[in-house]
């Protein structure tokens, strides 16, 4: 009875029965996808599921566009970060590392390596380009005079914590018990091979050890 339960095709079956029976139609018009266990957890999914998580906001998106002294923000150099048609703007003092003064601008910059050596940073400054990552404020730039640094226009989409549950989660889960199922039973095969190899290397040294007692009993 137990190996008839435990059996990995019994197993496979039940896995599917059970993930069947979250699309069944409720009388209403819409479809209900909660199974008996998520009623019985409390689990939200579908449109009323919402993530535990998301982005948190910088500092200019919370504050808006105000002066960067009124922020706390001090510094002798204005900082202009352009990307294509938005700008901001902040300020900074000589030798401000450019990928700190960018985090509190709220700019987002992509970064690679970290080191200069990859480039994916690299930022015109001027007639010249610079890495963000390794670079920071000249301490040459002229009094009133702005520091312009334009930024890669990049996609900066933040993703939330997703949904909870969805189809191709379903379909996922269930291939992959199902390939566990199929390993399940190929290992159990090989491992019943070893076993009986065991046994009976076991049982020629039982054997061989008989054998050399009774000729050392026959020779006493």
């Amino acid at each position: 009875m137990m190996y008839s339960l435990f059996h990995p095709t019994t197993i496979v079956a039940l896995l599917f029965l059970h993930g069947s029976a979250a699309w069944v139609p409720s009388p209403g018009p819409s479809i209900s996808r909660t199974n008996p266990l998520q009623m019985a957890l409390g689990l939200k999914i579908g449109k009323s599921y919402t993530p535990k998580w998301k982005k948190q906001k910088t500092l200019v998106e919370t504050e808006g566009d105000i002066n960067p002294q009124d922020k706390g923000i001090v510094g002798t150099t204005r900082i202009v970060f352009k990307c294509g048609e938005a700008s901001i703007s902040t300020l900074a003092s000589p030798g401000d590392p450019i990928r700190d003064v960018a985090s509190q601008a709220g700019q987002f910059i992509k970064y690679g390596c970290g080191k200069g050596e990859c480039g994916t940073c690299e930022s015109k400054c001027g007639t010249s380009y610079i890495k963000p990552c390794i670079a920071v404020v000249p301490g040459d730039i002229a009094d009133g005079e702005d520091y312009v640094i334009e930024v890669k226009e990049v996609k900066n989409k933040a993703r939330s914590s997703g949904k909870f549950y969805s189809v191709r989660s379903f379909l996922m889960g269930f291939y992959n018990n199902v390939l566990g199922m199929f390993a399940f039973v190929k290992t159990r095969k090989s491992a019943n091979n070893n076993y009986n190899d065991r046994i009976e290397f076991e049982a020629m040294i039982a054997r061989k050890a008989a054998e050399r007692k009774a000729k050392v009993d026959m020779k006493d």
